[in-house]
């Protein structure tokens, strides 16, 4: 081990089953480092490298990267740097960047940047013309998303919402009708009040997955309808890291022309015919052209349609 805590010199590097890998030298600049989410098996080769060869590493909790560093026998700098960092803490790591160092950015688990710091950061650093790298790897939202057998093909990413009822079922209210899986971050103390809410503004048959504790030893995968799924949690004490993930709303009729006409009428009251047809066909999925025409036709007093 004393080889490997000569950080800054040749020796960087981690351990892998009592073999020591050399680092490679990296590039001044940025990298994003996806870490794991529960399992330490899942930290990838080119992650174990850019967290061995980066002269330091921002983390969120020193305490939790420190436990994957020493499992792999990394022997690197670190730093705290969170959302109650301050200034102060930014202003450092654009400095080293600025000394033509090499940062390595970690969240406590997966991908950063997804509901944790560290988006200003990367803005910063691209804005002074800094090479920012992504380092892929796990990620929560897209592990459950593989094995909740929901459909794929498109997602929406919405983290954490309020934790107030009113803002949350307004929030929950706004994505009602995107065509996509949504996936949610939520505490297992709210989890309850989610699914509830859920039911209620997203539509109590949609199919969903609680999924926890993503590739620890608990995890779960639990199906159902959203219904379903908050009448069981409604008194359920539940522990762990969860995502939540709700399947794409079925394909609604597609509404009456006279409930066209109507909401077209109600919107030229206040808008213009460009944004009363925009604000229709945000509401009904009908073609903004198809609805613009239509719009036009209203607006147009009769007796100057006639000529």
């Amino acid at each position: 081990m004393a080889e490997l805590e000569k950080q800054g010199g040749a020796a960087r590097g981690y351990l892998i089953r009592g073999q020591f890998l050399a680092a490679p030298p990296l590039v001044a600049g940025l990298y994003v480092v996806a870490t794991p989410i529960g399992n330490l098996g899942d930290v990838t080769l080119r992650a174990l490298d850019t967290l061995a060869g980066a002269d330091l590493v921002a983390c969120e909790d020193t305490r939790i990267t420190r436990r994957l560093l020493t499992r792999y026998g990394i022997a690197a700098r670190i730093t705290a740097y969170h959302e109650h960092s301050g200034p102060a803490a930014h202003r450092r790591l654009l400095q080293t960047l600025e000394e033509g160092r090499s940062v390595a950015l970690v969240s406590d688990a997966g991908t950063p940047l997804l509901s944790d710091p560290g988006a200003r950061l990367v803005a910063d650093a691209i804005a002074r013309g800094h090479r920012v790298v992504p380092i892929p790897g796990p990620s929560a939202p897209v592990a459950a998303l593989s094995a909740a057998g929901l459909p794929a093909d498109a997602f929406l990413f919405l983290g954490f919402l309020p934790s107030k009822p009113g803002p949350r079922r307004k929030r929950l209210a706004e994505f009602a009708r995107v065509p996509a899986t949504l996936a949610f971050f939520e505490s297992p103390n709210r989890v309850g009040a989610l699914l509830a809410d859920a039911a209620a503004e997203l539509g109590a048959e949609r199919q969903a997955a609680l999924c926890r504790e993503l590739t620890k030893l608990h995890e779960t995968f639990d199906r159902g309808t959203l219904g379903a799924l908050a009448e069981r949690y409604a008194a359920t004490e539940t522990r762990g890291e969860i995502v939540l993930l709700v399947a794409p709303p079925g394909k609604a009729e597609p509404p009456e022309a006279a409930e066209v006409e109507h909401a077209l009428r109600n919107a030229l009251q206040v808008m213009g015919v460009k944004e009363a047809a925009q604000h229709v066909a945000e509401m009904t999925g009908l073609p903004r052209r198809e609805l613009y025409q239509k719009a036009l036709s209203l607006k147009v007093p009769a007796k100057d349609r006639e000529r």
